[in-house]
């Protein structure tokens, strides 16, 4: 479960929720898309931010107001 105040949602907010996401996503299936990326020459950085971006849906957000 991630906290976040509610009056806490700035940019650099969102981009460290971005970041730890890419992180996150990048250790659970690193390997496996850059096989991907190796068979089919498709772009490793945006095929991670695609996931990074689905990723944050599964997160449990808790805010405080």
């Amino acid at each position: 479960m991630i906290y976040i105040k509610f009056q806490d949602l700035s940019e650099e907010k969102q981009e460290e929720l971005f970041q730890v996401s890419r992180e996150h996503v990048i250790h659970l299936f690193g390997e496996s898309i850059q096989k991907y990326v190796d068979e089919t020459g498709a772009d490793y950085n945006k095929l991670i931010d695609e996931e990074m971006i689905k990723n944050l849906y599964t997160y449990n957000f808790v805010f405080n107001i």
